[in-house]
């Protein structure tokens, strides 16, 4: 085929470099050790280096070496012309959230030490990675931080988004930048149309699978190709959110006018985005035909252990659970009520599901799932049997306790559209999960063993 996860006392913090005055994000005073000592005393003195001259953006000026989309948007953060891979570089950051930090009084707190300008959101609003994007913090060319792997989703928005420690978020909230080591890029070309039973969950399941949990090491991923051209927003956020699970350091897709239109109503600030050049240098370049791509799933224990949904058929399943930052999205849930209205049948097994935010789980009250005579996923939801949409957050994505909301507190076998399957990844460490597309998921629950989407949507 190819050469080659409502909570409510947890809030998120966010700062927007823009949205500060230009001294909370001022350089830290460099300091040099000093050529001079006083023959008396023989102290050696400090002096504060001289102020060094602006450096100009990378968008001006000749580029003499060509660079990779991931390589241009560091040098502009950094004040450099020019970056190469393995380069040690103090990048500014345009945004930073921190996850799950800010408990009740917290708020205090930052306004003390970071200034009146510093912005906490005293509102829960689900998992950060969908709030950020469906509160346009996330756009092209720029930097974003965060404390929580999946930070990457951010990338689909042709941003450069990672995720970083606690420490480091200290850091970036006292000095408005970090040091990072710029990743080589791994290029993934996506050609041919997408067939109707497949969603972006099965593109990056075949890209993981293919280089394994390891094979983007401290890489940066970069997704192309018509395939990935006709992917919506929230697709490409599925899609570069596992980037993290092949060990990338950030996934990321050019910017275009699906993007632009996704941000036309979210965002005002100006942003400038950046392409990756004809001539830039790629560690390696992966193609794939999607066209002839299965439906596939992620079986225990790790997200390459891969395999076509229809090679697993036999395996009985326990539960079901659609959720996550990867798969708990506004479309992810239209997906699963397609497959369910197909069928006309009722689930077999227990089928949990966990809108990623406030929007999306008013969204599954809300809209009409097409074709469907004016009913939403809820209705659609009730029909087929399924629990009721649970309140916003990652839930059982991440285990937690025993009475968290999905939670496997047995050895089961669970289908889930979540991004980790790690032994005790949601709950028990003698638990088995399918990682799998809301279609495949939706179609397990219908009959109880994992199961081709294919038969109910062709």
């Amino acid at each position: 085929m190819a050469s080659s996860t409502i909570a409510p006392t947890a809030t998120s913090f966010i700062l927007n470099k823009k949205d500060l005055g230009f001294s909370a994000f001022s350089a830290p005073s460099l300091f040099s050790i000093p050529k001079c000592r006083r023959t008396v005393s023989k102290k050696i003195c400090s002096v504060t280096a001289p102020q060094q001259s602006e450096r100009k953006p990378s968008t001006t000026g000749s580029v003499k070496t060509a660079m990779t989309l991931t390589e241009k948007i560091l040098a502009r953060a950094s004040e450099k012309s020019q970056l190469s891979p393995g380069e040690n570089v103090w990048v500014n950051v345009d945004i930073l959230m921190t996850h799950d930090v800010c408990g009740p009084g917290s708020f205090d707190i930052f306004k003390k030490e970071f200034g009146e300008n510093a912005k906490a959101n005293p509102d829960y609003k689900g998992v950060c990675h969908i709030a950020l994007a469906q509160e346009g913090h996330c756009r092209p060319g720029e930097v974003l931080l965060g404390t929580d792997s999946h930070t990457c989703t951010a990338g689909a928005f042709g941003q450069f988004a990672t995720g970083i420690g606690i420490t480091d978020a200290g850091f970036v909230l006292g000095a408005g930048k970090l040091l990072l080591k710029v990743p080589p890029t791994l290029r993934f070309v996506m050609d041919g149309e997408m067939p109707s039973y497949l969603l972006a969950k099965d593109l990056i399941l075949q890209i993981i699978g293919e280089i394994s949990v390891s094979g983007a090491t401290y890489k940066s991923m970069e997704f192309v190709g018509t395939t990935v051209e006709s992917l919506t927003m929230e697709e490409r956020m599925t899609l570069c959110s596992m980037a993290i699970e092949a060990g990338a350091k950030n996934g990321v897709v050019p910017p275009d006018n699906t993007t632009y239109k996704y941000l036309e109503d979210k965002t005002s600030v100006v942003h400038e985005p950046v392409y990756s050049d004809e001539q830039a240098r790629f560690l390696s370049e992966y193609r794939f035909d999607i066209s002839k791509l299965e439906p596939l799933v992620a079986k225990p224990h790790s997200p390459d252990n891969r395999a076509l949904a229809r090679e697993c058929k036999d395996v009985k399943i326990d539960r079901v659970y659609i959720g996550s930052c990867t798969g708990g999205k506004t479309e992810d849930f239209i997906a699963a009520a397609k497959v369910f209205l197909a069928s006309g049948k009722k689930v077999k097994v227990p089928t949990f599901l966990v809108p990623a935010t406030q929007k999306v789980w008013m969204d599954v009250y809300s809209l009409e799932v097409p074709g469907s005579g004016g009913k939403t996923c809820s209705q659609i939801f009730e029909e087929a049997g399924c629990d009721t949409p649970a309140s916003p957050g990652c839930a059982a994505c991440l285990g937690g306790p025993r009475d968290t909301y999905g939670r496997m507190n047995e050895p089961m076998v669970c289908v889930s559209t979540t991004n980790r399957n790690f032994p005790g990844r949601m709950g028990h460490k003698e638990g088995q999960i399918y990682l799998a597309s809301p279609y495949t998921a939706a179609a397990s629950a219908l009959t109880g063993y994992v199961t081709d989407p294919r038969e109910f949507l062709l």
